[in-house]
């Protein structure tokens, strides 16, 4: 890979900006067990990368539970992440400095994630980094999540960037999936509280963290 091939670059969310995936398990953790579905953090390492309203549909239907509708469950956890952001979300090392850099080469910035609009607006004001982002679409907007690839597809056009012009930021095996079936190059850095997933190797490179990913272009312009 060579910084010169690339036009923009386009983060994944969750676990790749903040380390929100352990408060995702929390909020989950919480509202399941109050509506009397007993399910771990564990378990939710089944649905990462994910919807959340196909995370509820998922385990209404492998454990489902009674007295709330799965509409109710999923903005019952909504309301718990944002409370739990706000309170506990901070930016992951490199994500400042590699926004700038990006930002400095003249690079096009997206964000595209499963996560819903409001959790979106919720992490990018506690973090303090709006700014930086051309576009940020959420797959809330698509007919599907991913792995699919229509929210890459999707915020390329709306920085009116060639697909195959992108860099993709991912931390989960169906965002790197989604990367790579919008014809985008895409880098892991995964997310340190999953089990390690060997079928991260189909992104085209893995990356400790961040400042990683800007010492790689250093040295590759």
């Amino acid at each position: 890979m060579q910084l010169q091939q690339y036009e923009a670059i386009i983060y994944d969310m969750d676990g790749v900006l903040t380390d929100s995936e352990p408060i995702w398990k929390v909020a989950m953790e919480d509202v399941f067990a109050s509506v009397g579905c007993t399910l771990t953090r564990e378990d939710f390492q089944k649905t990462v990368g994910l919807r959340i309203d196909e995370v509820v549909r998922y385990w209404f239907h492998v454990a489902p539970w009674e007295n709330a509708s799965a509409e109710m469950v999923e903005k019952m956890i909504i309301d718990r992440m944002v409370e739990l952001l706000t309170a506990q979300a901070t930016p992951l090392p490199g994500v400042i400095a590699s926004l700038e850099f990006f930002k400095a080469k003249g690079f096009k910035i997206g964000l595209a994630t499963s996560s819903y609009e409001v959790l979106i607006n919720t992490i990018l004001k506690t973090l303090g980094i709006k700014h930086y982002f051309d576009t940020v679409h959420s797959a809330e907007f698509e007919l599907f999540g991913k792995p699919h690839p229509a929210v890459y597809l999707s915020a390329a056009k709306q920085l009116g960037i060639d697909p195959r012009k992108c860099l993709v930021v991912e931390d989960s095996l169906n965002g790197i999936i989604s990367g790579k079936a919008a014809r985008m190059t895409v880098i892991c850095v995964p997310e340190k509280t999953h089990i390690k997933d060997p079928r991260l190797i189909l992104a085209d490179a893995e990356f400790e963290d961040l400042n990683q990913v800007i010492t790689y272009f250093q040295q590759h312009p």
